[in-house]
């Protein structure tokens, strides 16, 4: 009960310790871990590649078979993962959810934000411009 009520509240309790995302669940925070550790535990069967989350894995899986099921109302444009179409569906609304809590920069993609952080080479402190390092 109290990991639903947080889908309500919003609370991320589970920080990680290498860049500034948090989660509501900790077992997204331990799925999330992977991207920096390079773990790759889900292996592909129809070829060597590996990956750190199932997702992606899946949508790999896709390309193997060509498969996009999840169809753009606004565009001709199909995606082999519905996440990738909810993003890509922010293209057609201007929507920029994933805030930077340095500057008042916005993006419509989680991975720009990451790629809009900085990280400090001598200590896990983030930063959204190199001139702050």
């Amino acid at each position: 009960l109290k990991t639903h009520s947080r889908t309500h509240t919003g609370e991320k309790p589970f920080k990680c310790k290498q860049c500034p995302l948090a989660f509501a669940k900790s077992s997204h925070l331990h799925s999330h871990n992977r991207t920096h550790t390079c773990e790759k535990p889900f292996k592909c069967m129809q070829c060597p590649k590996s990956f750190a989350l199932n997702c992606y894995l899946q949508s790999h899986s896709r390309r193997h078979t060509a498969e996009k099921p999840f169809k753009c109302d606004q565009c001709p444009k199909a995606f082999a993962l519905n996440c990738y179409l909810q993003s890509h569906s922010r293209t057609h609304t201007a929507e920029k959810p994933f805030k930077c809590d340095q500057c008042p920069k916005a993006f419509a993609r989680n991975s720009y934000l990451r790629r809009h952080y900085q990280k400090c080479q001598q200590c896990p402190q983030a930063f959204a411009q190199n001139s702050n390092l």
